[in-house]
């Protein structure tokens, strides 16, 4: 399979409503969308987005580095998906939302090649039975503003079947946040209901909140704590906390999996195709995950297209249990560059929504080129 052309678009789409996690407030998504054309005139499509606290990368650094990837990747003949991360990694160090774009591209170009989905595609390499019918995945929805607000879409978006949440913490007091955590798990009882302070806890705040009575009806906490801290405080938090830790800065592939497996210092992790380096890598995480029976979260960062969100649900439909849910960003945008995005359907995703070959959607060109950042161009080789 050879790449004839290749066209990159780097994107800013805003969301519905301003998004405020501990670090950072999100009012739009930056994205770079990577097109495709192999010699048989397939397009195949690619997304990563802006994580400048996560993987380091601005809209600027993520467009130069698919740059360069995109031009040492234009004269290889890809054959084996298996392999495209060991080329990946012979090319460029790190970088790994670059490398990820530029795999789901030529992921979407291999599987569209063989008419079989990415799903499939996905299961048939980890010995899964490929052709059975995956169960619907459950979507995680994100709660924020004020506690009235809080409530309020709680009760509209459960009534349309979600019953997998997200409470950000950390901006506020630790006493406040205890007090709306409290509020939501009363009113959202018997639901999945996790937290996630983006590392903005301290050790002594974290212990404090996990062994409060407030948070008793939590199923999980995600990354209380700065990444940064010495593994012997996360094995401390996991050890003395009631409430299982879940882990998302922290993990950003099998190296750091394996140390925090090995520690004992997690009870599971939220998995984004721009930390791990692409859907493969990811699919390594997963089934290692899976194997040391340690639960699973899907995520794309806030926020992504219906690109992004069908190659992270291909992912969950080939591990088949997803039992933190997944957290499908594009419900957050206010305009796809699909014109049929993906949507929930009484709170779950459904396989039935992406197309039979290849990942499952495609791009609206003219969509795409309304969405290109002030201030950057289309890139065409």
């Amino acid at each position: 399979m050879k790449i004839t052309c290749a066209e990159i678009y780097p994107l800013s789409i805003p969301l519905i409503e301003p998004i405020k996690m501990s670090r950072e407030m999100v009012v739009d998504a930056k994205t770079v969308l990577l097109c495709l054309t192999d010699d048989k005139g397939r397009q195949g499509w690619g997304e990563a987005s802006v994580a400048p606290l996560m993987t380091g990368e601005s809209l600027d650094s993520l467009v130069g580095s698919i740059k360069y990837l995109v031009e040492y990747a234009l004269p290889i003949d890809w054959s084996e998906p298996t392999e495209f991360a060991s080329v990946f990694n012979r090319i460029l160090y790190a970088n790994t939302s670059a490398k990820s774009c530029l795999e789901m591209a030529l992921l979407d170009l291999y599987t569209q090649d063989r008419s079989i989905p990415l799903w499939r595609y996905l299961r048939s390499v980890s010995g899964v039975l490929a052709d059975a019918v995956p169960e619907p995945i459950p979507l995680l929805r994100m709660l924020g503003g004020s506690l009235e607000k809080e409530l309020s879409d709680a009760k509209a978006f459960r009534e349309l079947g979600f019953k997998h949440w997200k409470i950000k913490i950390g901006s506020l007091s630790l006493d406040e946040d205890l007090h709306r955590v409290k509020v939501l798990c009363d009113a959202l009882a018997g639901d999945v209901i996790s937290v996630d302070a983006n590392c903005a806890l301290t050790l002594t705040e974290a212990l404090r909140f996990c062994q409060s009575e407030s948070a008793s009806k939590l199923t999980f906490a995600e990354q209380l704590i700065s990444a940064e801290l010495a593994m012997a405080d996360f094995v401390l938090l996991n050890k003395s906390s009631p409430v299982p830790i879940g882990l998302d800065e922290s993990v950003h592939g099998l190296a750091e999996l394996e140390q925090l497996i090995e520690a004992k210092a997690f009870s599971g992790a939220s998995l984004k195709l721009i930390k791990t380096g692409g859907v493969m890598q990811a699919l390594e995480c997963a089934k290692l995950l899976e194997r040391y029976k340690l639960s699973l979260n899907l995520a794309c960062k806030i926020a992504e297209t219906s690109l992004s969100a069908a190659a992270t649900a291909s992912l969950g439909f080939a591990m088949g249990k997803v039992n933190w849910g997944f957290s499908m960003s594009n419900q957050y945008l206010k305009f796809d560059i699909c014109d049929t995005p993906l949507i929930a359907k009484q709170g779950s995703f459904e396989v039935n929504q992406l197309a039979p070959s290849g990942i499952g959607v495609v791009p609206n060109l003219d969509r795409v080129k309304e969405a290109i950042a002030k201030g950057y161009t289309a890139i065409q080789y």
